[in-house]
């Protein structure tokens, strides 16, 4: 299938997730994350109306916009983030949903401040025993989302997960609602400059239980692109 039939396949998936939810399709934002595949893809997905992309890699990101200047595309970072690339990163993105400690989190808000603009951000929350996710482990959230919502120049809008892959999509049910408890406990604390609106969580294979569990931000790869 074409890129733009993909488009409209998946559209059609988070319409009936939500239907089948009590939630509105508006509620759901798709990032189509384009990260290995060429710059004619995600012109292909533009012009199926998509206008959010997502990349795992500051260098990769960087030649791709360069070549995609022309379209009114927002970038989100939902890769690691290294500590040299930040003003790389405040340059390219219009979102950071990686951020996973106050070190990182520092480094953004100083280069965004110099840039003279506010940067939207999520917290990477590690969830499950995968040694090789990143993430801020749960005891320790609460205190840096605080940090995060006191810094000049980050909007802290929410939390991210990258959960461990299952080939039954119900089995990562567990930790989608994991995420929107922690989203909400923060939230009921209402601490100065943290917003718990976004929960950016669910992939190609398990979009529908991160909808039905409450994401507003689902993260889209193979589903529109096909496989790497």
């Amino acid at each position: 299938m074409s890129v733009a039939e993909n488009v409209k396949r998946v559209q059609e998936r988070i319409r009936r997730a939500c239907d089948g939810s009590g939630r509105a399709p508006g509620d759901v934002r798709l990032i189509a994350v384009s990260k290995t595949k060429p710059a004619e893809a995600v012109r292909q997905a533009y012009a199926a109306g998509l206008r959010e992309f997502g990349e795992n890699r500051v260098q990769e990101a960087a030649g791709k916009r360069k070549e995609l200047e022309d379209l009114d595309i927002t970038w989100h970072l939902i890769g690691h983030l290294q500590s040299n690339k930040a003003r790389q990163a405040c340059e390219l993105f219009g979102w950071i949903q990686s951020v996973d400690s106050l070190a990182i989190a520092q480094r953004i808000d100083r280069f965004a401040t110099g840039f003279g603009h506010r940067l939207p951000v999520l917290i990477e929350v590690h969830l499950g025993d995968e040694a090789s996710k990143f993430g801020v482990e749960e005891s320790e959230l609460a205190r840096l989302a605080e940090q995060v919502g006191a810094l000049e120049s980050l909007e802290l809008r929410g939390l991210m997960v990258l959960p461990p892959f299952f080939d039954d999509p119900q089995d990562v049910r567990p930790y989608f609602s994991q995420l929107r408890e922690l989203a909400a406990r923060i939230g009921a604390r209402k601490l100065p400059g943290v917003q718990m609106r976004e929960l950016s969580m669910g992939m190609s294979h398990d979009f529908e239980i991160a909808i039905e569990e409450g994401a507003t931000i689902v993260r889209v790869g193979t589903a529109l692109f096909g496989s790497r």
